[in-house]
C-alpha cells in the first residue's frame, strides 16, 4: 500500500524539520551522523577585524503596513540594539543592508517569487527608526537575497580590514542565511546571534540555525557577542544543538 504523504497539519505538529525526519525513521539517523561531523569551538572575536551586518530591518518587513511584514519582528529590536551599542563602543563598523528594488526594470528576480516590495526611493526601504541607524554609517543596498551578491559588500569589508562578521536581521531562512552562505564562501568568520534573527516560522528558524552552526558559522547569542565586544575581544561560545532546537550530536 502506498504510504500517505504528510499533510500541512502533519507539518504543523512537528517542532522542526529534524523532528519530521526522525519521525520517518529512515535517513534521519544518517543525517544526524553526517551533521555531527562539525568542528566549532566558537569564534575568537577580534573587534579590530569585525563588523556587524544588519540585514533588511526595513519598514516593508518590520513595520505594520509594510508590503511583507514578518510577525513579531519587533522582539529583535532590544537584543539588536545591545549588539549595535556594544559594536559602536568598541569601534566596530555597523553596516546596514537595505533590500531595494527598481520599478523600471523588466524582470526583478525576487519579484518573480515574492510580492513586490522594497520599492526604490520610498520609505519602505529605510531601516526602522527604532534601531537608530546613522547616516555616517555604511549602508548597502541589495537586489537579491544575499547582501554580497551584486553589491560592494565584500570590497567594503576588505577596505575596512574586516575578516569576521556578526550577521543579524530578517529573515533567517532567506536573506540572513544567503548572506551567511556568501560570507563563508568568501572566507569570513561568521557569528549569528540567534535572538537577533527571525525566520518565517519556528521550523525554518531551527533548521536554518542548525545548518549555519554545522556548516557555515557560529550560532550564538546577543549576550555572548556583547560580552566579547565589551571585553575588547574574546571567545564567543556556540550554543548547543539542543538550544537551537535541533539534535545534539553524539
Amino acid at each position: 500500500m502506498m504510504e500517505r504523504l504528510p499533510s500541512v497539519l502533519d507539518f504543523g505538529r512537528m517542532v522542526n524539520l529534524y523532528d519530521y525526519i526522525q519521525s520517518r525513521n529512515r535517513w534521519g539517523a544518517r543525517m544526524d551522523v553526517f551533521s555531527a561531523h562539525r568542528q566549532d569551538a566558537g569564534l575568537m572575536l577580534d573587534p579590530a577585524r569585525a563588523a556587524v551586518i544588519v540585514v533588511d530591518m526595513i519598514n516593508d518587513f518590520c513595520t505594520p503596513g509594510g508590503a511583507m511584514v514578518l510577525p513579531d519582528s519587533d522582539v529583535l529590536i532590544a537584543p539588536q540594539l545591545q549588539v549595535i551599542a556594544a559594536a559602536r563602543a568598541a569601534g566596530v563598523p555597523v553596516i546596514w543592508v537595505h533590500d531595494v528594488h527598481r520599478t523600471n526594470v523588466r524582470h526583478d528576480r525576487e519579484w518573480q517569487k515574492r510580492t513586490p516590495h522594497g520599492h526604490e526611493g520610498t520609505p519602505a526601504v529605510e531601516i526602522i527608526a527604532a534601531l537608530g541607524a546613522r547616516a555616517d554609517e555604511i549602508h548597502v543596498t541589495k537586489r537579491r537575497y544575499s547582501a554580497f551578491f551584486g553589491t560592494d559588500m565584500d570590497l567594503t569589508l576588505r577596505d575596512l580590514g574586516v575578516g569576521q562578521v556578526i550577521v543579524m536581521g530578517v529573515v533567517t531562512n532567506i536573506c540572513v542565511r544567503s548572506t551567511v552562505h556568501d560570507a563563508f564562501f568568501l572566507g569570513y568568520e561568521i557569528a549569528v546571534p540567534q535572538d537577533c534573527c527571525a525566520a518565517t516560522g519556528p521550523r525554518e528558524q531551527d533548521s536554518s540555525l542548525y545548518d549555519i552552526a554545522t556548516h557555515f558559522g557560529t550560532v550564538t547569542t546577543a549576550a555572548a557577542v556583547v560580552g566579547a565586544l565589551s571585553a575588547g575581544g574574546g571567545a564567543i561560545a556556540a550554543v548547543t544543538m539542543a538550544e537551537q532546537g535541533g539534535p545534539t550530536p553524539a
